[in-house]
């Protein structure tokens, strides 16, 4: 199963066991040295899906641009039963149990090894740990229907990998049985990780990473009063926002790779370059209906866009800065959002607000004259946050699992495109929403197809 994943380990060069090709017997690493070397492996580690962001309603193309993308762009961009239609090799499946095996090999190692129980031992366990309920959290959110608590024992969910070995194949759990072991894994790491946010390696799981990466997971499960506890654990623990004032409005890639909101670092797994609407050359651009949400006073609409001479707006680099690639981690501008919409639930409306306006009053010009956001109910504090979600939190891989999560909550949010006068239309709850395995990990290992 998943034979893509196995062909690893080679780009990292600094113990010898990484130029071996993995076999039933595969050369595992051995030391502290080696296992942290293998998780500071940021080529193949640090990454998630892209394919929901292809699905989703953050980017536009014209239909002759459309045109040139691969199959699978093509094919997600109009929520196409096949996807695919023959493109093999998909990152957001191989990559991602990549990640998983790279997880394995590192607690498979540390079960034999003598160091297991110092510290440093016990903290390369968090961060696989860590490494793994990530992945196979973003595998779940990707290829399995929205969590509902009523369904969960029985829709399908992912093939949980729990060791390295790859003579046998893990067929799908339930979605509960993975939403199980994702909450299993990262309760352990946040009991093993490190309290304090790195200085400069943003790769590396901390504490806050733990409780952040939990109030999204509970967020994505309605689980509301978990999220917001988990969220104000994370920011009791770091809580620095960005002073958009400070920022340059002009540049390029706006923020540095270690910048003070981010506390964990991850990119999309793919660049998909031709719609990514992150350079001026590239062929996706920001919908106009997404532009006209920020004001002039905004400071968001330059900092994150830029205009092109034909009127158009592309996406600048976010987070991560480098190339097509999305910013996917954890930053805390998140996860004030997700306190302040857990806020807005519980019907704590001037609370809310308030969580809100400690995130706005760093986004817009002038922030000493600032006028503060209010509701009347907690309905308009949740539209509130739940519109300056979308305009904070544009292109981070969140979107289509923010319109999954709320069509289960009775929203109904229709998604269409037009292209050449055909219109597309993906309904609420449709299952199209659930996106498919890749067709060549169904004919290896025989594992159940998501109905579309």
């Amino acid at each position: 199963m998943i034979v893509s994943q196995f062909s690893i380990l080679g780009a990292c060069k600094k113990s010898d066991f990484l130029d071996k090709k993995p076999t039933t017997n595969i050369l595992t690493p051995s030391t502290l040295t080696d296992f942290q070397n293998l998780l500071d492996n940021t080529t193949f580690l640090n990454a998630t899906g892209g394919l929901a962001q292809l699905s989703a309603d953050e980017y536009t193309v014209s239909y002759a641009d459309w045109q040139t993308g691969s199959a699978t762009e093509r094919n997600a961009y109009v929520w196409a039963k096949d996807i695919y239609a023959g493109d093999t090799g998909i990152a957001d499946w191989n990559q991602l149990y990549q990640e998983v095996f790279y997880a394995n090999s590192v607690l498979d190692g540390l079960s034999k090894s003598d160091s297991a129980g110092t510290a440093q031992g016990q903290y390369i366990k968090g961060w696989a740990l860590f490494t793994r309920a990530f992945a196979f959290y973003d595998l779940t959110r990707t290829f399995c229907k929205a969590y509902n608590a009523g369904t969960a024992s029985t829709d399908l969910g992912i093939p949980l990998r729990l060791t390295s070995g790859i003579d046998y194949i893990a067929k799908r759990s339930t979605l509960q049985q993975s939403f199980d072991q994702v909450l299993n894994d990262l309760t352990t790491a946040a009991i093993l990780l490190p309290a304090a946010r790195p200085s400069a390696n943003l790769n590396r799981p901390s504490k806050i990473a733990a409780y952040a990466l939990f109030a999204r997971i509970n967020l994505d499960m309605r689980n509301y009063t978990q999220a917001e506890s988990y969220a104000d654990q994370c920011l009791g623990l770091y809580n620095t926002l960005i002073d958009y004032n400070t920022i340059s409005i002009t540049a390029r890639s706006p923020f540095s790779t270690t910048n003070d909101e981010l506390i964990y670092n991850t990119k999309q797994v793919t660049a998909y370059g031709l719609f990514t609407p992150t350079n001026s050359s590239s062929l996706g651009r920001v919908p106009g209906n997404i532009i006209n949400l920020y004001n002039s006073n905004d400071l968001r609409l330059s900092v994150y866009f830029s205009q092109l001479s034909d009127g158009s707006y592309y996406r600048k680099r976010g987070y991560y800065g480098q190339g097509n690639y999305p910013f996917t981690g954890l930053a805390t501008d998140e996860v004030y959002l997700i306190k302040a919409e857990c806020l807005a639930r519980r019907e704590q409306t001037a609370a809310a607000m308030d969580e809100l306006n400690q995130l706005l009053v760093k986004r817009y010009n002038n922030a000493g004259n600032y006028v503060p956001v209010t509701a009347t109910s907690a309905a308009d504090a949740l539209a509130a946050i739940l519109l300056e979600r979308r305009k904070e939190l544009m292109w981070r891989g969140l979107r289509w699992y923010d319109l999954k999560r709320l069509n289960m909550e009775g929203e109904g949010l229709t998604l269409t495109r037009v292209l050449n006068g055909v219109s597309y239309t993906l309904p609420p709850n449709d299952p199209r929403w659930v996106l498919p395995i890749p067709n060549d990990e169904i004919a290896l290992s025989g594992i159940q197809q998501n109905p579309r």
